[in-house]
Formats: C-alpha cells, sequence, structure tokens
C-alpha cells in the first residue's frame, strides 16, 4: 500500500508541474500587460469607423490595400492600431512599410501620440492575423 501512495503522490505532482507550466520569471511584467488578449482573427468586414479612417489614409498617398484602421486605447495610453487589408502578403518587408506608413499617417493627420509606443494587429483578406507587433518601449 506505502508503494501505491508513493506512485499516486509522484503523479500528482507530475501532472501539477507538467499542467502549470508557468514559473515566476514567466510572469508578464505589469507594464507590459495587455488586458487581456487579442483576437487572432476578426471578420472581413472592417467596422465603419474603421473604413473611414483608412479611406482619409488612402486619400493622403497610403497604402490601396488598406480597408480598415481601427483606434483603440490599451492600459497605460498605448493605442492599439487594428489594420483590415486586401494584401495576402505577410512577409516582413511589406509590413514594416505598411506599419511606417500608417503610423507616420496617424501622428501626422490624426494627431496620434506614440509617446508610449503602440500595438499593431494586421488582417488579411480572410480575417486571420497577419501580424501582431508590440512596439512599447
Amino acid at each position: 500500500m506505502n508503494r501505491v501512495i508513493r506512485l499516486a503522490a509522484l503523479a500528482c505532482i507530475g501532472s501539477v508541474a507538467l499542467l502549470s507550466g508557468c514559473t515566476a520569471g514567466s510572469a508578464p511584467s505589469p507594464d507590459r500587460s495587455s488586458a487581456g488578449p487579442r483576437p487572432t482573427a476578426t471578420s472581413t468586414v472592417a467596422p465603419e469607423v474603421a473604413a473611414q479612417l483608412a479611406e482619409r489614409y488612402r486619400r493622403s498617398g497610403g497604402v490601396k490595400d488598406v480597408y480598415g484602421i481601427q483606434r483603440s486605447s490599451r492600459p497605460n495610453g498605448v493605442p492599439l492600431l487594428t489594420v483590415w487589408t486586401h494584401n495576402p502578403d505577410d512577409d516582413a518587408e511589406p509590413f514594416d512599410e505598411l506599419k511606417d506608413s500608417i503610423t507616420g499617417f496617424l501622428q501626422r493627420e490624426e494627431g496620434l501620440s506614440l509617446r508610449h509606443g503602440y500595438l499593431m494587429d494586421v488582417f488579411g483578406p480572410d480575417g486571420k492575423l497577419q501580424h501582431r507587433l508590440d512596439a512599447r518601449p
């Protein structure tokens, strides 16, 4: 009976260790929290306000494939930018150009402050997440 108790105790300890997967060193820093998970897929239709902002962006010379830009605030004044694009290309180079173009437009034309950095999610034509960027200092 002693052997059975020992095996059961070892199994419980092993299960807890495997299932927890979290250590003190891996806990998110309070200043890096994003106040909840962000989606990895969305509708292929941008909300009306996001479509209007994207129209202003395109009229000012922005990337023609962008059909939605939504601004929202996260904790500590960090803006979350959600972008919808018709471009299925998820390579790094087009994304770098896109993020620079959008953030430049929002700062210049819409008065967006990036003092605390920003978060950006880009969704492709199928509604799936193409890029997720945390550009906080």
